[in-house]
């Protein structure tokens, strides 16, 4: 119930300290001023409190009214997510363009979810039914893609007094009312509020058993990461973060993908809406935007409503992950939210620590990435939360304190790399650099899955790139020429690798899309050629004979020449040319070698 909780006293940017007329509400959703402000209250002290505003304060004055609404910064949940774009505290952008024009009016805050759709309800209860947590109450076929499963909220159990038949109806119908043991009535709607900075209760975690596939050869195959885990892509500015996530955000084979577009450029954000509703989905053909949802809060937005921006998200994403399904969140990027924190921090005069960020950075960070993993929901259903956060190290340093903090709290951690970026090689991952700590994890399933013999190829192709990058110090300082056969046959195929393997064009019609299988046929291809070309070398053959082959720049141009749809005829044909041109070439180079003997003795 909303009430007049105070006045304001002191004004800093998002900042707005107010003397109190009673007792106010940590973490509490306010309106300030004349224009209805939106803001949270931070700090409380007997007589004042602190409140950070994610409005623009301009034109503000002293001893304006301050409202307290009753509730903590919260998400309405419920059907019309999917496919919307929403602000950094969860207001509709594109409600708010319909209703008010291209520009958001300060004190605008329409309700998140279309109030006069009507959905088609399917209810799964009736009077007399027992509900507790988490059980699902009704189904509405939300998109093509995604049925969107009415549960019961995490606070409400009892039983079914009232309920509905199935119909339509629209978001704030009232479809059940539950009585719970208490006496207390509820009234279940098709949509509730939660708390954007508390997590969603479950029942247990579950291990992590199986990888979000990304369509990424260099990731899936590499350095691959669990459905339920948190990643990192670290880079400096111009080496592609948001490109990578963007192919993320396309191509990850979640149920849901929620991106967040914290603190970046407006064109960015732009460029998603014109790209993604022209995208299909790789399973069904449907648009990627039934299953996506933008949270928007680019660098010209309040600075405050980017703090909150990613819990908003991640509370998004697990009302989806309670119904059920596997939830992708991208982050984009997490460096401006720490920057955010660090303006907020300083306005309330708070001690700063490494680089002026506040000491509780870290426990920020470990709050949002806590909230990823795989789960046992309240109704027993399995689902996971899956974190790939963006970080913006400036000039590419990967010292710096978001990066490091960064790097406790998640196990993947995809580096990318400046130089590999000028050299135009997207995505610009830094095999070196990169890591895993998933693999362990994911033996069984890849084993299963993929090939046998997956985790061996996988150690031979890390190796041979750690090979090659000794080998290129050492040939920078006396020359490729000086270095035995078997060292320049590495240097061949690790150039192979690079260019046919871990290169990947985003734009490309069929490269911007690998499958597992077909990474793995493109790396066991390379390895054949490798092991041949070896034992060619061991009897005194020169690598430059073998790296003329035509099979060579074949082997490089399967990735992008050769669609998913025909690359095990590929495979098979591309072996059986390998070994023929290598038993054509083995057979000539033993009549060289006889016809020399001859003269020899001669």
């Amino acid at each position: 119930m909303e009430r007049l909780i105070g006045y304001v006293k002191w004004i800093s940017g998002p900042v707005v300290k107010i003397k109190a007329t009673e007792d106010i509400r940590m973490l509490e959703m306010v309106k300030v001023g004349r224009l209805g402000l939106i803001g949270e209250v931070i700090s409380t002290s007997e007589s004042e409190a602190v409140i950070q505003v994610y409005e623009e304060t301009e034109g503000l004055r002293l001893q304006e009214e301050v409202i307290g609404m009753g509730r903590p910064l919260s998400v309405a949940l419920g059907p019309g997510l999917l496919g919307n774009i929403f602000d950094g505290i969860g207001r509709p952008l594109m409600d708010i363009k319909n209703e008010l024009g291209d520009f958001i009016l300060r004190g605008a805050n329409p309700f998140p979810l279309p109030l006069t759709k009507v959905w088609r309800v399917k209810m799964e209860i009736k009077k007399g039914d027992i509900v507790k947590p988490g059980d699902i109450l009704a189904r509405i076929r939300e998109t093509p893609l995604v049925e969107h499963r009415i549960m019961c909220p995490p606070d409400v159990s009892g039983t079914v007094i009232e309920a509905k038949e199935s119909g339509d109806y629209t978001v704030d119908t009232v479809i059940a009312k539950v009585k719970d043991d208490d006496g207390k009535m509820h009234e279940i709607k098709l949509f509730h509020y939660w708390p954007v900075r508390k997590p969603r209760p479950i029942l247990e975690r579950t291990p992590l058993e199986e990888p979000l596939l990304t369509g990424q050869r260099v990731l899936d195959l590499l350095f691959p990461m669990a459905k339920g885990g948190t990643a990192a892509i670290p880079g400096g500015f111009g080496t592609g973060k948001t490109v990578t996530q963007h192919q993320l955000a396309k191509w990850a084979d979640a149920d849901v993908i929620i991106y967040i577009g914290c603190g970046e450029r407006g064109n960015e954000m732009a460029e998603v809406l014109e790209d993604f509703p022209r995208l299909r989905d790789p399973k069904t053909g449907e648009s990627l935007m039934e299953r996506l949802i933008l949270i928007a809060n680019i660098s010209n937005m309040p600075v405050a409503a980017r703090e909150a921006s990613i819990f908003t998200g991640i509370t998004i994403g697990e009302y989806f992950r309670d119904m059920g399904y596997d939830v992708a969140i991208m982050a984009d990027s997490t460096s401006r939210w720490a920057e955010a924190l660090r303006e907020i921090a300083g306005r309330l005069e708070e001690m700063p620590a490494e680089e002026g960020f506040p000491a509780y950075l870290p426990t920020r960070l470990a709050e949002f990435y806590e909230r990823a993993g795989r789960v046992k929901t309240l109704g027993g259903r399995k689902g996971s939360i899956s974190i790939i956060g963006a970080v913006s190290p400036p000039g590419g340093d990967f010292s710096e304190p978001v990066t490091q903090h960064t790097r406790r709290f998640i196990r993947c951690f995809w580096a990318l790399d400046k130089e590999l970026a000028s050299a135009r090689h997207f995505p610009s991952v830094n095999w070196l650099n990169s890591y895993t700590e998933y693999f362990e994890d994911l033996k069984l399933w890849f084993k299963q899955n993929v090939a046998e013999d997956f985790q061996s190829l996988r150690n031979w192709t890390i190796n041979l790139l750690q090979e090659e990058s000794n080998l290129q110090r050492i040939a920078q300082l006396v020359g490729v020429g000086v270095l035995p056969e078997p060292q320049k046959l590495i240097l061949l195929v690790a150039k192979m690798i690079k260019e046919g393997f871990l290169r990947q064009n985003a734009y490309d019609p069929i490269d911007t899309y690998c499958s597992l299988r077909k990474g793995y046929l493109i790396l066991k291809l390379m390895r054949m050629y490798y092991e041949r070309a070896l034992s060619l070398i061991r009897e005194g053959m020169l690598t430059q004979k073998i790296e003329e082959l035509p099979i060579t720049s074949k082997i490089i141009r399967l990735s992008f020449s050769v669609p998913e749809t025909k690359i095990e005829d590929e495979f098979a044909f591309l072996a059986e040319e390998l070994d023929r041109e290598f038993r054509e070439l083995e057979a000539n180079y033993r009549k060289v070698l006889s016809y020399r003997r001859r003269e020899q003795f001669a």
